[in-house]
């Protein structure tokens, strides 16, 4: 008879839930083909995000306040796989924070989008405990995880007349996020090993996420 497969290992999964504010950049142009799966606009995918929790659980460890967040290249869309990433963790996390988010993160916990994004990395690096800052104000936002990732997001602006745009894309089937505004990445910037990049004015986001397993 055939093996049936097993469910244990699902089942012992810890079960975590965290609600964050969120901002992304990357080097494709303001709204970015792979929101409508479409390939990247320069065929690489170079990005960065982070996230700063306002409620969070861990089994029984509370993620309140923690930040985190990545850097990655996939030489092709992120569906096709063998990207670099690496993982960013605030420093003043706790032992069992840290331990939890690296779970999470990395998509051994479980869980959407982590799981899938895990899936599509060859190249883990880190987990680095870097001075982590973050504020979010409307389309303007602001993160930095140490010397190594820079994010500044401000509106898309009209290039006729200069005024302010605004801009939401809502994707009912997103797995990072299923509403948020698209803005202008002031600044995207990552310096960190073999990941070296720096792309001003393209396509950013932020928003309001709710991820669990």
């Amino acid at each position: 008879m055939a093996e049936q497969p097993s469910v244990v290992a699902a089942e012992q999964k810890v079960r975590w839930t965290i609600e964050a504010d969120y901002l992304q950049a990357c080097n494709c142009d303001y709204g970015c083909p792979c929101e409508f799966e479409a390939p990247p606009t320069r065929g690489a995918c170079e990005g960065m995000g982070a996230w700063r929790i306002a409620r969070g659980q861990y089994g029984d460890v509370k993620l309140d306040g923690v930040g985190f967040g990545f850097a990655a290249r996939w030489p092709a869309a992120i569906h096709k796989g063998n990207g670099t990433l690496h993982l960013f963790i605030d420093e003043k996390a706790t032992p069992s924070q840290r331990d939890a988010i690296v779970q999470i993160a990395s998509g051994q916990a479980g869980g959407i989008p982590f799981e899938i994004l895990a899936a599509t990395i060859t190249t883990l690096g880190g987990p680095y405990f870097v001075p982590f800052q973050f504020s979010v104000n409307g389309k303007r936002g602001t993160a930095r995880l140490g010397d190594a990732v820079a994010i500044e997001t401000e509106s898309i602006r009209n290039p006729v007349t200069g005024e302010e745009e605004s801009i939401r894309i809502e994707h009912e089937t997103g797995f990072i996020f299923k509403s948020g505004l698209c803005v202008s990445s002031k600044t995207g910037r990552v310096a960190s090993g073999e990941l070296s990049y720096s792309w001003p004015g393209k396509a950013g986001f932020v928003a309001k996420i709710r991820y669990g397993n």
